[in-house]
């Protein structure tokens, strides 16, 4: 990247945050909010489903998997896309596809479980499609003086979207019955139609690829200016720098530390939010929206951990956050697995345990999300993002295997089998949630600049670096 481009995100860092700037950062909010609703409402549907479906855990698990594989090929396709389309449009692509696909669950004929799977499919696709555009988005769009706060806040919306889902099911089931619970899956249709009128282009990729006349117009926007009043840089001689999909692989310990980290942290996150309500109304022999009720309370208790690890890292350092995470989680779980059927007065031990798993593992996200996201440079950041939701994409499909392998995948989904598979089930998630704190105890979170672009000249300044591996390490405390 020459000087003037340098000049040219120099001054976009420099300048104010705009109403347009905030309205975009709103919809990637709310937009992350609804991904996650569409995703988790599907717990709620197969523990309805189950019983008048006659589903076995086999045929329940592909329907609660099937959109892991999807993410697997969405993030995979879209963030080699995005690296080469720019990142709005893949961000718009993906936002209409999954609420179209979710929406169409309600006309689903009854009984009908694969062709649930295919829809779930669909949305999986679409879902990391979206979010392998809009995180790097995000991340390209904020000045670097803001980034932390605006990045790391973007998980908080996930919970709010898991809330959501068990609001809606403990509040609309019983009213609107299972398919109407489904079409609401629609309603992020709304949101694609808004961020086609809103959401910019970022100015770091245009500038990577080499569309300097946009980014220049791009950013006389963003700071009030005459386009003419910003200089324009030299048309560099020559195709855009293009990054190999191979160059995420060049530091091997990062890309297995980002890998193992990510995949196990949704395999824990999925197979307790997706299985949860089930074993919830099978354990305690409640109906599936007073199982949500309580889910509601599971998602408030996510909610907070995920605003408490916003600022964690600050005082004790991205490392310890992340061990923090992982241990305490896996405790809660070994916990979990060992008192799944006592109470405290009328309130289940395991509801307890659960809300404090996910206050100290799920909140861990807050911390892990913009750690990934700042490792790589902006023409390997749309690859680099999908090879994070590639690896979400596996957990989702081994959450809910977790729990069908042990308790038999041609078992009906029965209260004997939930009880008897729960025990080994969440000794293997306290496992996984051992090995995340793992990642960051044997890893450390060193503080490496990495540049906005791999052919950036040595003497681009240090402004210009799309961040520290979080800035927050172990050197600075």
């Amino acid at each position: 990247m020459n000087k003037s481009n340098n000049d040219l995100v120099a001054l976009f860092d420099s300048a104010p945050l705009t109403s347009r700037f905030w309205a975009t950062v709103a919809l990637v909010y709310a937009q992350a909010a609804f991904e996650f609703f569409d995703y988790f409402l599907v717990g709620y549907l197969v523990a309805v489903l189950a019983p008048p479906w006659h589903l076995t855990y086999g045929q329940s698990s592909i329907m609660l998997l099937s959109a892991g594989v999807g993410a697997i090929v969405g993030s995979t396709v879209w963030g080699r896309l995005s690296d080469i389309f720019g990142r709005r449009k893949l961000l718009l692509a993906g936002t209409f596809l999954y609420p179209v696909a979710a929406g169409l669950l309600a006309v689903v004929p009854d009984g009908a479980w694969i062709t649930f799977s295919l829809l779930r499919f669909l949305i999986g696709v679409g879902m990391a499609g979206a979010i392998t555009a809009q995180i790097p988005l995000l991340v390209e769009i904020t000045p670097t003086r803001h980034r932390p706060a605006i990045t790391g806040a973007m998980v908080v919306p996930v919970s709010l979207g898991v809330l959501l889902a068990a609001l809606s099911a403990a509040t609309l089931l019983a009213t609107i019955g299972w398919r109407g619970i489904a079409a609401l899956g629609a309603l992020p249709l709304v949101l694609a139609i808004a961020m086609s009128f809103i959401v910019p282009e970022s100015v770091r990729w245009l500038l990577v690829r080499g569309h300097t006349d946009q980014a220049r117009r791009t950013l006389a926007a963003l700071l009030r200016r005459p386009v003419e009043s910003i200089a324009l840089p030299p048309r560099l001689p020559g195709p855009p720098p293009q990054a190999p999909f191979r160059d995420l692989y060049r530091d091997k310990v990062r890309f297995w530390q980002i890998a193992v980290l990510w995949v196990m942290m949704n395999t824990v996150g999925y197979c307790v939010i997706l299985w949860g309500p089930t074993i919830l109304s099978l354990r305690l022999g409640i109906p599936v929206s007073v199982a949500a009720k309580y889910f509601v309370y599971v998602s408030l208790s996510a909610i907070c951990g995920r605003i408490l690890y916003m600022f964690l890292p600050l005082w004790i350092g991205r490392r310890r956050s992340g061990e923090l995470a992982g241990y305490v989680g896996a405790a809660f779980l070994v916990a979990m697995a060992a008192f799944n059927s006592g109470f405290i007065d009328t309130v289940p031990v395991f509801l307890v345990l659960l809300m404090a798993m996910m206050f100290f593992f799920d909140g861990g996200l807050s911390n892990a999300t913009p750690y990934s996201a700042e490792v790589f440079p902006v023409e390997l950041l749309g690859r680099g993002t999908g090879l994070v939701q590639a690896c979400n994409g596996i957990g989702k499909i081994l959450g809910p295997l977790v729990l069908a392998v042990i308790a038999g995948a041609g078992n009906l989904v029965t209260p004997k089998a939930t009880s008897e598979a729960i025990l080994p089930a969440f000794l293997v998630l306290a496992g996984c949630a051992a090995a995340v704190g793992l990642c960051f105890t044997l890893v450390p979170v060193d503080r490496v600049r990495v540049p906005l672009s791999l052919h950036a000249h040595e003497d681009a300044p240090t402004e210009l670096l799309i961040g520290s591996r979080s800035g927050l390490s172990e050197e600075r405390r």
